[in-house]
This record gives C-alpha cells, structure tokens and sequence, in this order.
C-alpha cells in the first residue's frame, strides 16, 4: 500500500476536523469529492480517492465523537429512500457475485477496466471481472455516505453544514477549472500532477474546435461537466431562492461558461436541460410575499435573452459562423468520431446484454456502458433500475418541508443538483455509481430538521 501527498493531506485534514468538531468535518467531506482524479492511497493498480477516505474520518465523527450510532440507525431505518437504496446495493453485490458465474461465456461483454485477452473490439466472454469487487465497493460508500448524511443534516446546525459544504464543492470545483484554464506554461500545470495521480487515463491538453480542453481535478472533460452540471442546478437554484445569493449566483454563472468552455458534448447538450429545469423552479418560486427577484429575473429574463441571442445571430452572419462551427465540432460531427463510435458500441452491447440475461442484468460492476440508463440496465438488470426509480422517487422528487423556507428551499437546490447531475450522467456515464456527491445532495434532500413539516409520501398513504 502506497500513500501518496495528497492522502497524507487528507489525512491531516481529518484529524483537524475531528478535533474541530463535527461542523468542520461534514464541510471537508462534502468538498473532498471534487478531487475526482486523484488517489489518496494506492493498492496495487487501484487507488482510493480523497473522498472515500475521508469518508472514514466522517463515520468516526458521526457516529462516535460527535453524533449518536443508535439515533444514526434509527433514523435511516425509519428512511423510505434508504431502504429502496438498501436493496439496490444488496441486489447489485449479489448480481455481481452470482451473475457473472452463473451466465459466465454465455455472451460478450465490454468489461468495466482493463482486462487480459480482449478482442480487438474490446470485448471479452463473460465472468467475473474486478469491476464487481470496486463497483460494490463504491456502492456500499454510497449507502454509508446518504445514511450519515441523513443522520447529520436532520438537525438545523447540521442541514446548514451541509448546505455550506456544497457550497464549498461547488467553489472548488470552479477554482479548478479556472486553474486548469490558464495552467499551460505556469507552475500550477506541475501542481496538478500531485491530484492527477489515480490510474486513469487522463485527457487532459486536448483541443477540441481550436481550443484547449478543460478538466481540472477530474481526469476528462466530460466528469468536469458533470461535476459542475450539479453546481449549476444547486448554486443556481439557491440563487434562484435567495439563499447565499452572492456566492450561489457567482458560482452559477461561472460553472455554466466554464461547461461551455469545457467543450464536452455532454456538457454543451445537457446545460439547456439544466436551464430548462431552473426555468420551472423559477416559475414556481416568483411571485407572492416570499417571491424573490432572482426568480423574477429568470422568469422575464431568460426567454428575452433566447430572443435577442437568436437575433444576433441571424443578423451577424460572422458571428452565427463561428457558433455554429463550435457547436458542429462539439455536438453535431460528435456522432461520426471515433470516440462517439466506441461508446456507441458500448450501448449496444450493454442493451444485448440486458436482454441476454432475461433483463436480470449481468452483474454490478461488469459492463461499461456510455449512458446511465444503460449502465443500469445492463449491470443489475430490470430489479436494480426500479430499486433505483423507487430511491429517486421517494428520497429526491417527494416534496419535503414547509415551501419557501430555508430548509425547503436548500432541499430543492439538492433535488436539482442530483437531476443535473443525473442528465449529465444520461448522457455519458459509464457506471451504476453516481459518486459521492450525489448521494450527499441526495441526503441532502432526504432529510427533515427537526421542527420542519413535512407532507405525507404516496407511498405511505396507500
């Protein structure tokens, strides 16, 4: 086992925060999950992020110094959300045991990681793979990290934390892709090796329509955009509620040029869906003694600024050119590259893989897909997708709180973070695992302060 600089930095970050207390410590875990690159310790080729060890230093905070291991239990026991998410881990490490044995050389399959003995299409016959020990892994953090996340932000003192915390992800999130922005030929580009150390392959230098890709702390550009499509649909909706309005609303424009600037096609393509669902946030949240200006400003703003945008360009035929040279080089020519077409053969052998296992999936952790939907489909089959449907129905779409509150406005920033996030995810991502911070927005949402109202699920009432 190696430990590498920023392990050790993680690890004396956590011994500060447990001395501080448990404020300390929610905030530095919820910011931990942006050093998407790096490897906090290494174990042979496979290296621990940051945020997953520090996810140790948050159970020792939660659970023995500063919170209650019996509330903790109780409270998640008490969760509809965490039960459906209970039982899509408990389904996907056991489809990832069984399924990969019992159908094994049955079919193809693009495994998830590299492995010995692929075709030149990248395929190999079925069995187990070392994707089903680590996806399980992830999964199982995942379920740790919404528990806790529960547990702590169902106090007023802790909801805050957590709602600062985000705050904290977003910003550094932007930091690092304003440094990667201008890192060529500076210091800071060397600097970025120290969390660029994981054993991924990192795309970093790229160019794409004349200029150069942007990925900070993540190791493509695509996971930068995802990354930062949550911060749009959080600080954007806090801004749009007038909660931290100056720091939300800063950290919602940049993160939405820095998409742009990052020149991912899933980016570019699912920012106008982030948009779309802020556009509907605001429409509800004007209006009223407790309407704010923000939501006032994108309600009236937002289909003036469509309209003026179109005008320009059709008036300035310089100007329509050069957008429609970047957007055929980012979006539109996407289908043709080579790329598009790999992961396009990913899909679809992911999708014969569903229907190969009589839609039971093929084990979590064995498939590597491009498109979430797909992700979940092939890997733990029709089960797992609703066990998953049912833990975004009840833990992120259910209405919680009293409306127009602190609580209840912070709980919808999560709730559209976790669909941004999800978007992006629709559009490029390759595993069942959504990462960290989407189940620390998830729990986020999930949770009720005490003293805070709230309405009766469906669910419960049938």
């Amino acid at each position: 086992m190696g430990v590498e600089p920023v392990g050790i930095l993680t690890m004396i970050v956590g011994v500060i925060c447990l001395i501080r207390g448990s404020g300390a410590t929610v905030l530095a875990f919820s910011v931990f999950p942006v050093l998407g690159g790096a490897a906090a310790l290494m174990l042979g080729s496979t290296g621990i992020q940051p945020g997953h060890l520090f996810l140790g230093f948050l159970m020792v905070s939660a659970l023995l110094l500063h919170g209650d291991l019996s509330e903790t239990v109780d409270r998640s026991l008490r969760s509809q959300p965490f039960a459906w998410l209970v039982l899509l881990v408990t389904y996907g490490v056991l489809a990832g045991y069984f399924a990969p044995r019992f159908l094994r050389g049955t079919m193809n399959i693009v495994p998830l990681g590299a492995q010995a003995g692929a075709a030149s299409d990248g395929t190999i016959l079925l069995g187990p793979v070392s994707g089903n020990f680590t996806q399980a892994v992830y999964l199982f953090a995942d379920l740790i990290t919404f528990s806790l996340i529960l547990s702590v932000a169902s106090t007023p003192k802790g909801f805050r934390h957590v709602v600062i915390g985000l705050l904290g992800f977003g910003a550094a999130n932007v930091f690092f892709g304003i440094a990667d922005l201008i890192s060529p030929g500076t210091p800071l580009d060397s600097l970025f090796g120290y969390i660029r150390n994981a054993s991924y392959t990192f795309h970093a230098d790229e160019m794409v329509a004349g200029v150069r890709r942007i990925i900070g702390s993540w190791p493509e550009a695509s996971a930068f955009a995802g990354a930062s499509m949550a911060v749009v649909g959080y600080c954007g909706t806090l801004w749009v509620c007038g909660r931290h309005s100056k720091a939300s609303g800063i950290l919602f424009i940049v993160s939405c040029v820095l998409i742009v600037r990052s020149t991912s096609s899933g980016g570019i393509a699912g920012l106008p869906v982030c948009l779309a669902i802020l556009y509907v946030t605001s429409l509800f949240r004007c209006g009223g003694s407790t309407g704010t200006r923000a939501s006032i400003l994108v309600v009236v703003a937002l289909p003036l600024a469509a309209l003026l945008t179109g005008f320009a360009l059709i008036l300035h035929s310089e100007i329509y050119q050069r957008v429609f040279d970047f957007i055929d080089a980012t979006i539109l020519s996407k289908p043709t590259s080579l790329s598009a077409i790999e992961r396009g053969s990913w899909n679809a052998s992911g999708i014969s893989n569903f229907f190969d296992s009589y839609g039971f999936g093929v084990g979590l952790g064995t498939v590597r897909a491009s498109s979430f939907a797909v992700a979940l489909l092939s890997n733990v089959g029709i089960p797992g997708t609703l066990f998953f449907l049912l833990f975004l129905l009840t833990g992120i779409l259910f209405p919680r709180g009293t409306p127009r509150t602190y609580e209840s406005d912070a709980g919808l920033a999560a709730r559209n973070g976790c669909l941004c996030l999800i978007v992006g995810a629709l559009i490029s991502g390759s595993t069942v695992d959504l990462g960290l911070i989407f189940f620390i927005m998830a729990g986020l949402r999930s949770a009720v302060p005490r003293g805070a109202a709230i309405p009766v699920p469906l669910l419960a009432r049938v």
